[in-house]
């Protein structure tokens, strides 16, 4: 064999060996190419939707009102001599408030007794008289005439009494008029008049207001198709009474802080209101520190009752559609995406109380619904321990290195 032709055939064979070599890259970079290019299955974050014992309350807005509220009027005519308390204290029941110039009730008041005492002194000679007519008139030594004048006189003489004693009666009930006390305990506010005014029986405006504030009644609204709710909630055994704790209110004051006492429940106003489709709760709360004042604006957490076996789904698992219906994605038994549509109740915390849609045992996804549409399949994580590898990846990195 001459030198060329093996030279030659070595040359075929390398080039050979090339193109094999060639295209098992190919082939390589083809299956590399399209293992990156398969759909990877998307991951997500579910929560096992579980029934919970839930004690539903509502937020009511309210305002404050006195428990007990005196104007005091003067009942007599005349002028003020004297204011004897602070404007804003606490007055107890009875205390002197204002003192009416007494001197001319003084005097009438004596004038009644004097005339009192005139007619009380002439009636034993009255009487004598008549008696003695009495009982000689059997003899004739009197006519009938003359005994019936007596008789008559005597009549006169006790009716007199009687009306003097009336009039020094209601003498001295005008004298106590002109001492203006307070008729219940509480605090009192301005003073409408001052020393030297002139003041009338029963005028329209007062001298001054007290109002009791502890305890303190708080008046809220709620609608009367709240009510109707309620009611059908607890006819169809979604809602229990809690027995007397249901009486108990919760109230927040205006900056949103809570309020340290608890108040109760008195009535339910039996009328709704026409123009606002609402009706009155009262709520008697204990005020020993006289925080709330009347006219305050309170928030009263009232409780509805109890929800036995409440569906409570996170806020972050539930989105809404364009229309603004609420939607929850769930995964099914076969790992499948499934879209739910479903009605709210409220919001409780952090998540939403159901009325329909959900039920226990289903699978609602929170973390990675953007990556997900229904119908596809995906793989799935327990939120509590997405976020426990989250905390301990944070736990192990580096600290990062200072300049």
């Amino acid at each position: 064999m001459r030198k060329n032709d093996v030279g030659y055939g070595l040359f075929r064979y390398m080039a050979l060996g090339a193109v094999l070599l060639n295209g098992l890259w190919l082939i390589g970079c083809d299956r590399k190419i399209e293992a990156q290019q398969a759909p990877k299955v998307p991951e997500v974050a579910i929560v096992v939707i579980q029934p919970q014992r839930v004690e539903l309350t509502t937020e009511l807005p309210g305002r404050t009102s006195a428990h007990r509220i005196a104007e005091i009027r003067p009942q007599v005519n005349g002028i003020i001599q004297k204011r004897l308390f602070q404007e804003g204290s606490d007055v107890k029941a009875g205390q002197l408030l204002y003192q009416i110039d007494p001197a001319p009730f003084q005097v009438a008041y004596d004038s009644a007794k004097a005339s009192l005492g005139k007619s009380q002194a002439n009636l034993p000679s009255i009487k004598l008289r008549a008696e003695r007519y009495k009982e000689v008139l059997a003899d004739k030594a009197v006519s009938q005439q003359e005994y019936d004048d007596a008789a008559a006189s005597m009549g006169q003489a006790y009716a007199d009494v009687e009306y003097w004693r009336a009039a020094v009666e209601a003498a001295r009930i005008n004298l106590g008029y002109t001492r203006v006390t307070a008729p219940i305990s509480g605090r009192i506010g301005r003073s409408s008049v001052t020393d030297g005014a002139l003041v009338t029986a029963y005028q329209p405006m007062s001298l001054a207001t007290i109002q009791q504030l502890d305890p303190i009644y708080v008046d809220v609204t709620q609608s009367s198709t709240e009510l109707l709710r309620l009611k059908r909630n607890f006819e169809t055994g979604r809602l229990s009474t809690s027995g007397k704790g249901r009486r108990n209110v919760q109230l927040l004051l205006e900056d949103g802080t809570p309020y340290p006492l608890a108040g109760t429940l008195q009535f339910r106003d039996v009328t709704v209101d026409p123009t606002t489709g609402s009706y009155t709760l009262r709520i008697v709360v204990p005020n020993p520190e006289n925080l709330l004042l009347p006219g305050m604006f309170v928030r009263a957490v009232v409780q509805e009752g109890i929800a036995e076996q409440a569906i409570l789904a996170p806020q972050q698992g539930v989105s809404r559609t364009p229309k603004g219906e609420p939607v929850a994605l769930v995964v099914d038994a076969s790992g499948t995406v499934q879209q739910r549509m479903l009605t709210l109740d409220r919001a409780i915390g952090d998540k939403w109380l159901i009325a329909s849609g959900l039920s226990a045992g289903e699978r609602v996804i929170v973390e990675g619904m953007l990556n997900v549409r229904p119908g596809a399949a995906v793989k799935v994580v327990s939120l509590d321990s997405r976020k426990a590898g989250a905390e301990a990846s944070q736990t192990h990195r580096p600290p990062a290195e200072s300049n």
